[in-house]
């Protein structure tokens, strides 16, 4: 053994040296899972983004339901469970119970379809305003458009293709492409029946659903990435585009007949 190696001072050394590469390893593992964090892509990651804020406002009430109040100066008491829930016992028996009316979730053929259907029949037809197809698109906007797709390419793919005997392409799609009103009022209302894509027939085995319960902010953002995305290149859509056609919520499913040409 050389004795240099014996030698307490290099010993010393060599564990300083040692134990400062393993911190050095440990800050750059710790920087490479903050640098790797992504939004949420999974459909359980979106819903539990919202369960979580659901639960904080939950847990936010009951917290100041029952913390401590002051009932006078210097004088601090905590309110009794027993108390808040007396409280809103009596205040559910004094409310008389309605309807929540949602269009989304109305079935067809009910009263409350019948009304609806009466009431568009009655309104004015729609004039929605087209974008600057060449006009920039906001970063920011694809980003949460891609992270809502994450709910669409169960059937229409990652890369905007389609799933064959399920559901046609996006990805160069005249339909994505063309005049905006038509992928908003298919998100809006469903699609079903048989429709003609990139000179394609299908015949959709199944209605596609309405994912009207998104906002409209979602569904701008979703519709203008994939109408820039896979080779797609059409104008961003706006919450005001969407907001315009809110009033087909809760109508049936639409056929390609009733979409505007696009063409």
């Amino acid at each position: 053994m050389d004795p240099s190696q014996d030698n307490p001072t290099v010993r010393f050394k060599a564990f300083f040296w040692a134990l400062a590469l393993f911190a050095l390893f440990g800050v750059v593992l710790g920087i490479l899972a903050l640098t790797n964090r992504k939004q949420p892509q999974t459909l359980e990651d979106i819903a539990a983004v919202s369960r979580y804020e659901n639960l904080d406002k939950v847990n936010g009430a009951q917290s100041a339901q029952f913390s401590y109040k002051e009932v006078e100066a210097g004088k601090t008491v905590q309110v009794k469970p027993q108390d808040v829930f007396a409280l809103v016992g009596q205040k559910l028996a004094a409310t008389k119970p309605s309807a929540v009316e949602k269009p989304e979730q109305v079935i067809p053929g009910t009263a409350a379809a019948k009304s609806i259907e009466e009431a568009a029949k009655n309104a004015a037809p729609v004039k929605v305003v087209e974008t600057d197809p060449n006009a920039p698109i906001d970063p920011a906007v694809m980003d949460a458009g891609k992270t809502e797709y994450a709910l669409c390419q169960a059937c229409h793919g990652p890369d905007g293709n389609g799933v064959p005997g399920l559901a046609p392409p996006l990805a160069g799609s005249e339909w994505v492409n063309g005049p905006v009103e038509n992928p908003i009022r298919i998100t809006l209302r469903g699609l079903g029946g048989p429709i003609e894509v990139k000179g394609v027939d299908y015949n959709l085995p199944a209605p596609m659903m309405s994912v009207a319960h998104l906002s409209d902010a979602q569904l701008a953002s979703v519709l203008t990435y994939v109408r820039n995305s896979w080779g797609n290149k059409a104008s961003a859509v706006t919450a005001e585009q969407v907001k315009a056609f809110r009033g087909e919520v809760g109508l049936p499913a639409l056929q390609a007949s009733d979409l505007k040409s696009p063409h």
